[in-house]
């Protein structure tokens, strides 16, 4: 094909996560200037939308990726550009086939433009995990997937908590990459279990909708019209907030998960204890005694929990930091180097 001079084909690119016929004015410009619109799959989503607006959509079947090129570069000139409405896949392969007959073909193919014609916005993967997790737990998909209930996915739940924990205090950026989808991954995962419950169902959506709600309350300073000039005063609002929503617990330690683990589930106690102002509560013994049981050694932990509030220390991190310097010690005897252990 001689190419003329105004020749050109122009690949329409869109995202799947965005509602069909949600595109761009440049890209509805596109389409009714085209002399020919053409698509692969006639289920392509956006296919229904451009026809609806008037726009003829033809749909081709080259049959291999090579030969959708020279199909779309062999187009007879019409009155407007050659239009190709990309698959939801983004029809992988085709711009570098597209570019080698450029190269083979040098003045003999249409000018090319990639037009995006929607585009992700931010936190659009998100509905990729949806997808995902509804396919799992769907019939036909994974059949331990399908088994799990909230009950048998806690300890999952924990564990990679307290593996992304590790990650975080380890410094280990991959890792908490990693961590944090797997994090994540248990969040869409009881979330979607939660829509099958006959009786009170509910969807990731409504998590989300719930969490928004909450932190534009809780946010004034940034949401409405309070003032705030630092953090400590962010903090006595956030509380103050907190409280009225909680204003049917009747002691300050009610909503404390009692299956944190137990030097957290203490500090957690202090905390609480501390900043309710709860008085005649008296501090636990801060003395080691010559033999240890049961009940000295938990008075004496308290006690650690208690000291280290007042200090402003993380008592349940320090003594995680501690236990990983022992490891090193402990490797560094056996002849091992530092770091996480296999």
């Amino acid at each position: 094909m001689t190419n003329l001079p105004d020749a050109k084909l122009i690949l329409l690119t869109t995202t799947h996560r965005v509602a069909p016929g949600l595109l761009s004015w440049p890209a509805w410009e596109a389409l009714r200037s085209a002399g020919r619109v053409l698509t692969g799959d006639a289920g392509n989503p956006q296919v229904a939308a451009v026809r609806q607006a008037g726009v003829e959509v033809e749909v081709v079947e080259p049959g291999s990726v090579p030969a959708l090129a020279r199909l779309l570069t062999g187009q007879p000139a019409a009155a407007g550009p050659t239009v190709w409405l990309g698959g939801p896949d983004g029809d992988p392969g085709l711009t570098d086939a597209l570019a080698r007959l450029a190269v083979e073909r040098a003045g003999e193919v249409p000018e090319i433009e990639v037009l995006p014609g929607s585009y992700d916005l931010p936190g659009a993967r998100l509905l990729d995990l949806v997808s995902v997790m509804d396919r799992l737990r769907s019939p036909g998909g994974c059949p331990w997937d399908a088994e799990q209930t909230h009950a048998s996915l806690v300890k999952y739940l924990v564990e990679e908590a307290f593996e992304l924990v590790e990650a975080i205090e380890e410094g280990d950026r991959a890792t908490i990459r990693e961590e944090l989808g797997d994090v994540l991954l248990q969040v869409f995962f009881h979330s979607r279990i939660a829509e099958e419950h006959p009786t009170d169902a509910f969807s990731v959506d409504d998590v989300a909708g719930d969490l928004v709600d909450k932190l534009m309350y809780r946010h004034p300073h940034v949401f409405g019209d309070t003032e705030a000039t630092g953090a400590a005063e962010v903090e006595a609002n956030w509380e103050t907030l907190k409280a009225a929503e909680k204003s049917d617990r009747e002691s300050v330690l009610d909503g404390v998960p009692a299956g944190l683990p137990s030097l957290a589930y203490a500090a957690k106690l202090v905390s609480r204890v501390r900043r309710g102002g709860v008085a005649g509560v008296p501090d636990a013994p801060y003395e080691l005694p010559a033999e240890l049981t049961a009940e000295s050694a938990g008075s004496l932990l308290l006690a650690v929990a208690q000291r280290a509030h007042d200090g402003g220390v993380d008592v349940d991190a320090a003594l995680r930091a501690a236990a990983r310097g022992y490891r090193d010690a402990v490797r560094a005897a056996e002849g091992l180097g530092p770091g996480r252990p296999e």
